[in-house]
């Protein structure tokens, strides 16, 4: 049975947990406070899930989430990580990160730094950032569905890429490829294909979604699909 690993549990991580089990896949979850604060969860989720250290959800998975705050980012554990694909969900939030000048300069993209943590032998892909959990919930459809929404990826391993869209297919969702990990600042925090197209209301309705907390008003609507071909004219947008 396939597994997958699990840093971080936060609202990202726990949805995915959920879609994993209900996709008829093993979880291995860790987060920072360790697999004991983690116990309720386990026990939601039922006997395919167990709560681990970071490392160990590393060694377990067969994919592996990486869903933490991008200043935490130097913190995921490297060995167990080799020739695994590393699933990246996390966000450049200067509030809650501090400034980091490559970032804000366009010089480099956050998971690219993680890719540099990691070293070549892990193969980062850019996947779920630009998805409000809520959405990413309910969203989920059977391979084939009409109204199945598609969610992009980016990376620089093909092969990691042809996995990743494996998970995503087993969790419901169609794939986009934006290209190579660089291109994550397509679907990043402020970009037209962020956020907004997972909503009952057009794109355009909105101004670009800053990175932090959602508003208010855009977390009030309802999810709405949104397919591949979308998403595609989303991420050619300026």
């Amino acid at each position: 049975m396939a597994t997958l690993g699990i840093i971080g549990s936060g609202k990202i991580g726990g949805t995915l947990a959920r879609l994993a089990v209900n996709g008829g896949l093993d979880v291995v979850l860790s987060n920072s406070r360790g697999p004991r604060t983690l116990t309720d969860l386990v026990a939601e989720l039922g006997p395919r899930a167990r709560a681990a250290t970071a490392a160990e959800a590393a060694a377990a998975g067969d994919w592996v989430v990486v869903s933490v705050p991008f200043r935490a980012y130097d913190s995921v554990p490297r060995e167990p990580l080799a020739g695994k694909t590393v699933i990246d969900t996390g966000n450049y939030s200067p509030q809650r990160d501090g400034r980091v000048a490559a970032l804000d300069d366009d010089a480099t993209t956050s998971s690219e730094l993680l890719q540099r943590h990691l070293g070549a032998s892990a193969h980062v892909v850019k996947a779920f950032n630009n998805i409000h959990h809520t959405h990413l919930a309910v969203l989920t459809r059977p391979a084939g569905a009409e109204e199945r929404t598609a969610l992009p990826i980016a990376g620089d391993n093909a092969e990691a890429k042809r996995h990743a869209t494996e998970l995503l297919d087993a969790l419901g969702y169609d794939t986009v490829d934006a290209g190579p990990l660089a291109q994550g600042r397509l679907f990043a925090p402020g970009t037209p294909a962020y956020g907004a197209p997972y909503t009952e209301l057009p794109p355009d309705s909105f101004g670009p979604l800053a990175p932090g907390s959602a508003p208010a008003g855009f977390l009030s609507l309802k999810a709405g699909p949104a397919s591949a071909a979308e998403i595609r004219a989303l991420l050619a947008k300026p």
